[in-house]
């Protein structure tokens, strides 16, 4: 059983008799007081999508729920509805596009390491890998000589996913990107 410190996004809990999938965590430390953090945590059901905001305390220790991972490649899009395709045994698992919206921000067809969180053998969430290759589709100019400096520029990338990149970068660059901080963190290999 894991406290809840150590508990991390699209993370499954049984909490109140129903399992959920931890869809946000917001650390705070509350000013005067003794102790640790609080963590407030946005928890999705698994059977009816009932939104619950729950706070646990950083030591309090919180159950995990029986889950199983595939791992899955990204299919095609039919509206609101996402299609991901098992990468194992080709089971098509469906997801509604509100279900996953940030996560569709890192995914294309060409990105590998996505995991499926199944629970009760129904697919509940999206799991990422740390880090993602994108292509930058709209960015400013790169300027020559642009590295020796530590400014940034505005990328928008190939999922609509807007960064901050050096000024060395130029449009139609593919980069790697840290999935959980959301930043660039170098150029992809060619």
């Amino acid at each position: 059983m894991p406290k809840a410190s150590e508990i991390k996004k699209n993370t499954a809990i049984e909490f109140n008799g129903d399992t959920y999938i931890v869809r946000d965590i917001e650390r705070s430390v509350p000013q005067g007081r003794a102790g640790g953090s609080i963590y407030r945590m946005r928890m999705y059901s698994v059977g009816t999508n009932h939104k619950v905001d729950q706070s646990f305390k950083d030591s309090e220790m919180l159950t995990l729920a029986d889950l199983t991972r595939r791992p899955v490649t990204f299919s095609y899009s039919d509206g609101d509805e996402y299609v991901f395709m098992d990468n194992d045994d080709y089971t098509p698992y469906s997801f509604d596009k509100a279900a996953i919206e940030e996560e569709l921000l890192f995914i294309n067809e060409d990105t590998t390491g996505v995991q499926a969180i199944m629970v009760n053998d129904a697919p509940v969430a999206i799991d990422l890998p740390s880090s993602v290759e994108l292509v930058i589709t709209e960015t400013e100019p790169s300027l020559k000589g642009g590295s020796a400096t530590a400014r940034t520029k505005p990328a928008t990338l190939s999922t609509g996913l807007v960064v901050q990149v050096p000024e060395h970068i130029a449009q139609g660059d593919k980069i790697k990107i840290n999935v959980e901080e959301r930043k660039f963190t170098s150029r992809a290999d060619k």
